[in-house]
């Protein structure tokens, strides 16, 4: 089926149109590489793009585009969208960086149960948003929930990761297999770099981090915390002594940054091609 577009420009077909995608509130913007792509499949240079991680004002022009009359609608379709998305989940971030404050860590790995065509896009803008998509960098060994129960409880499962000398060893403990301040304590014996508190109740937290000062072996390991960690949360954590908080869907199903492509010049002369 042919476009209706190629009809409906017909008399304009050839007049040099230029559009702004303008920012309808603040927020720090990601996807400037998929803008340029984007751009260039339907035949647009951008005339003006903002840098990617650029924080920016209701009311800022993000991208200047020229083109025919058909060319913008299509930008209009295309550009929106994939600045629009990762910006809104770089905007979710920095604000829950900034609240974490200079000692707390913020990572969000909940992009890694998105279907597989999101998860560039999303783990990009957690990055532009300063945040870490992982809890660790590489070689780590994350032994969740599941890993203990399929080792047959927390003991075997502490043995088996002692395979693991030199990597980052991340054990989540959720009070499963009796008090979590116990499980904890486990963990930080039995080498666990991470002790990550996964429970969603802050109160655990704090209560982990006291065994641990307790035992002597808070300062061997890092303490990370999630659950539901909403953006009021962040700073009542940090002053419980938490090195680490893991941000879920606060951050990935963040709303899209709100942007307009709006047009702001149509000129009569032709677009010449070369």
């Amino acid at each position: 089926m042919s476009d209706p577009r190629d009809r409906f420009f017909e008399p304009v077909a050839h007049f040099r149109v230029t559009a702004h995608a303008i920012a309808q509130a603040d927020g720090m913007i990601a996807g400037t590489d998929a803008v340029v792509a984007s751009m260039t499949e339907i035949g647009i240079t951008p005339v003006r793009l903002v840098e990617e991680g650029t924080r920016v004002s209701a009311g800022a022009v993000l991208v200047e585009i020229s083109g025919t009359p058909k060319q913008i609608a299509l930008a209009e379709e295309r550009l929106v969208g994939v600045l629009a998305k990762p910006s809104g989940i770089a905007t979710a971030t920095a604000a829950f960086v900034e609240r974490a404050g200079p000692r707390m860590r913020v990572v969000s790995g909940a992009w890694k149960k998105l279907p597989f065509s999101q998860k560039e896009m999303i783990r990009h803008a957690i990055i532009v948003g300063g945040a870490m998509p992982r809890i660790a960098e590489w070689p780590f060994l994350y032994i969740d929930k599941n890993f203990v129960r399929m080792q047959g409880g927390l003991a075997a499962t502490l043995e088996a990761a002692r395979r693991f000398e030199g990597w980052t060893r991340i054990v989540q403990v959720r009070g499963e297999y009796g008090d979590v301040s116990v499980e904890a304590v486990h963990a930080a014996r039995a080498g666990a770099t991470i002790v990550f508190v996964d429970s969603g109740r802050p109160a655990d937290a704090a209560a982990v981090a006291e065994a641990l000062r307790r035992e002597g072996l808070r300062e061997a390991v890092s303490l990370a915390f999630a659950g539901g960690v909403q953006l009021g949360d962040v700073e009542a954590l940090a002053s419980m002594d938490v090195d680490i908080v893991d941000i879920g869907r606060p951050i990935v199903d963040a709303p899209l940054l709100d942007i307009n492509l709006d047009v702001v010049c149509v000129e009569s002369a032709p677009v010449h091609s070369d």
